[in-house]
């Protein structure tokens, strides 16, 4: 644990915010137990009305929302900046796409990456999957 990644051992359901290479924001949410390094990237957000690769990409997620270091730590549910609702879904197992991570060095070969296959918005698909046509 350092001080730039503290928040990432913290209570589960905040958010842990990082610069990558020390260029871009990147907005994770802490998961699992507190005293336990365990989080969620959050690679792409669709935006309804929007261009669909408006947010496609870490960086591009944080630019978009205007996301930064001043939003590290908060809670996930318990803010009035940032927070992540629900919506009434009927997703299935089919609509998921699961993959290896992409943009490390270790444990890259690990499946803990998912997308929706039908999404546009997704910032790298898998070898082959082919970008869904405009609907």
């Amino acid at each position: 644990m350092t001080e730039s990644n503290k928040s990432l051992f913290g209570k589960p359901g905040t958010f842990y915010i990082y610069k990558s290479y020390g260029i871009h924001h990147c907005l994770n949410i802490v998961t699992d137990k507190k005293n336990f390094a365990s989080g969620v990237l959050i690679r792409a957000v669709f935006i309804s009305k929007e261009n669909e690769r408006l947010a496609s990409g870490p960086g591009l997620v944080t630019k978009t929302f205007s996301i930064d270091i001043s939003f590290n730590s908060l809670e996930v549910l318990n803010n009035k900046s940032l927070w992540i609702s629900p919506r009434k879904s009927s997703l299935e197992e089919k609509d998921l796409v699961q993959t290896t991570r992409i943009g490390i060095s270790k444990a890259k070969n690990i499946k803990w990456r998912w997308y929706l296959n039908n999404s546009r918005s997704v910032s790298r698909r898998l070898k082959g999957d082919r970008t869904p046509k405009f609907q």
